[in-house]
């Protein structure tokens, strides 16, 4: 199913439209001047004109850079393509070559930097908030964790792993030409948890201060009912938690398709009870 706006509804009424909330909006744009976030996209030919085009018509709008990297260049979009085949067995790769683009192109025009699917959908102002009392100079990255296969655990990559400016720098001037890193095959997640541990890079369970779960790599249905497949229990790190167990900021889900990605975004920005006012409560670890 194609997305068209109704007939009297232009193009401009998808555009994002803050939170007439004075308080909220400013603290939002606040953060937005103070946490500046690039986020890459993996994507493909195939899937620009439904689901990367879902992420630029709600989320990718409200990133402060957003690039869409592919195996073929679109001036119009605009994709990047990075010279890399499309294929699971070659996601590894996309990943190497994209984070080694950024850390040429970028590493002075944002703080953090994160890594997102096509079906991902982010909710931009928690990821900044979720950020806003860590260091972007320590050698930190954060996500869903799983505990298997990398010593200090690593990311989903579906639910979206963010990395800092050092993290990226380590990156960028020891990884590339080295054996530290993996150039393409294998697990992109586990090949990039592996690349940071080797690169002395850090996780985290990466939750808020009442311990609930900020990065998703299932979809919201999912994670309220807590109907998980049986790995992902296997691999989750700490307790699955689902419902209440889902902080009020998430930051990521997973799995989203279009359509839906365009729904869960008006419900978000446009709607709100009657009656309440905005609270902005401190939901972040100090530690």
């Amino acid at each position: 199913m194609t997305f068209q706006p109704e007939d009297n509804e232009s193009s401009d009424s998808l555009k994002y439209r803050p939170d007439a909330d004075y308080q909220a909006t400013t603290v939002a744009q606040q953060l937005a001047k103070q946490v500046r976030v690039l986020v890459w996209v993996m994507t493909s030919p195939k899937n620009l004109a439904n689901k990367a085009l879902a992420i630029k018509q709600t989320w990718g709008k409200r990133c402060n850079i957003i690039l869409y990297i592919s195996s073929v260049s679109d001036p119009e979009f605009p994709t990047i393509s990075l010279n890399v085949p499309e294929g699971r067995g070659h996601l590894t790769g996309k990943t190497m070559a994209a984070f080694r683009y950024i850390y040429e192109h970028y590493l002075d025009e944002a703080d953090w930097f994160m890594k997102a699917d096509d079906d991902t959908y982010l909710i931009v102002e928690n990821l900044r908030y979720f950020l806003s009392n860590k260091r972007t100079d320590d050698p930190i990255y954060f996500g869903h964790l799983f505990k298997l296969n990398v010593r200090q655990g690593y990311y989903s990559g579906g639910g979206g792993y963010v990395i800092s400016k050092e993290a990226l720098r380590r990156f960028g001037t020891k990884a590339v030409n080295s054996t530290l890193c993996r150039e393409d095959g294998g697990d992109e997640d586990v090949e990039f948890g592996l690349c940071m541990q080797r690169l002395g890079v850090v996780t985290s369970r990466s939750l808020d201060d009442m311990g609930r779960t900020v990065f998703h790599p299932h979809t919201p249905s999912m994670h309220f009912w807590g109907t998980y497949p049986e790995w992902h229990h296997k691999y989750t790190a700490g307790i699955a938690l689902k419902g209440y167990g889902v902080s009020k900021y998430a930051v990521s889900f997973h799995y989203v398709p279009p359509d839906e990605m365009r729904v869960l975004d008006f419900y978000l920005y446009h709607m709100r009870p009657y009656g309440f006012n905005s609270v902005i409560p401190n939901c972040n670890k100090t530690s």
